[in-house]
């Protein structure tokens, strides 16, 4: 009895879930570890062996299931040169037609004309033909016969067109012009005078002090009868705007119209103003 414990030689496993459920999980992974192992290198082992064998199992296939090669016998040819073509014969150049004969010129009549040089005893070998003959064909310094040409005659002068009459266009009576023959003038002195009327009408109360220099600009039109329309005032102090306003319609001294062909216009003007407050 005692022999037969002296000869049981438990495992590590055994001796781990001694005295415990063996049913337990863990106890049957430990007991089939070794041969699921063994199991798990077996088939990995034939798996590579038969990814390794494959192409060359495939290359044999391959080989086993190809058609026979068909030989092909190629022989160089002997290429002869080609036989030399018969020149043609040449065909002579038909002889070209003579060219026409140059066309003459006929030649103008010319009668000798030379203005001998004053020296001593002049001799004059010939005399200069008469006017008469001079004007019937060309002179020159030698005589030619041939066709009459008449000398060159000037063209008869002609008397320049008379210039036609400028009529006269009646200025428009609602345009407004810029340019006129004769601007609008103010009474008793022109534009001076305007700025002395409008330096007296000006009230400096409605100005709060202190803006020092101010510049406007002031346009209106001068109408026909002399009076001012379409009043405007450009500048960067809006009650001194105003206040020029209403400063230029209060002048009622009416205007010389401007004038164009001495017919009364209506006329843009303007007035730059400056005024110093202190």
């Amino acid at each position: 009895m005692e022999n037969d414990h002296l000869s049981y030689n438990p495992t590590l496993d055994e001796i781990v879930f001694e005295h415990r459920n063996k049913k337990y999980g863990a106890y049957d992974l430990r007991t089939s570890y070794r041969r699921i192992l063994t199991r798990s290198l077996i088939i990995g082992t034939a798996l590579f062996c038969i990814a390794a064998i494959s192409p060359i199992v495939v290359m044999k296939i391959k080989q086993l299931t190809a058609k026979d090669k068909t030989e092909v016998k190629a022989d160089l040819m002997e290429i002869l040169p080609e036989e030399d073509k018969p020149k043609e014969e040449i065909k002579e150049k038909e002889e070209a037609p003579p060219p026409p004969p140059p066309k003459q010129e006929e030649k103008i009549e010319i009668i000798q004309n030379v203005v001998p040089e004053p020296v001593k005893a002049p001799k004059v070998e010939t005399p200069p033909p008469p006017i008469s003959e001079q004007l019937k064909t060309t002179t020159g310094l030698i005589n030619q016969e041939g066709v009459k040409q008449t000398a060159h005659v000037p063209p008869p002068v002609q008397a320049p067109p008379k210039a036609a009459a400028v009529e006269s266009k009646a200025p428009s009576t609602t345009e407004v012009y810029e340019s006129v023959d004769q601007d609008a003038e103010f009474p008793g002195g022109g534009l001076s005078a305007f700025r002395s009327k409008f330096s007296e009408n000006f009230d400096t109360s409605a100005m709060e002090g202190g803006e020092g220099t101010i510049k406007a600009t002031v346009t209106f039109i001068v109408e026909r009868d002399g009076s001012i329309t379409d009043i405007k005032v450009q500048g960067g102090n809006s009650d001194f705007n105003q206040e020029a306003t209403r400063t230029v319609k209060s002048v009622k001294t009416k205007w010389k119209p401007a004038k164009i062909n001495d017919q009364p216009v209506r006329q843009r003007y303007k007035m730059p103003i400056t005024m110093n407050f202190e």
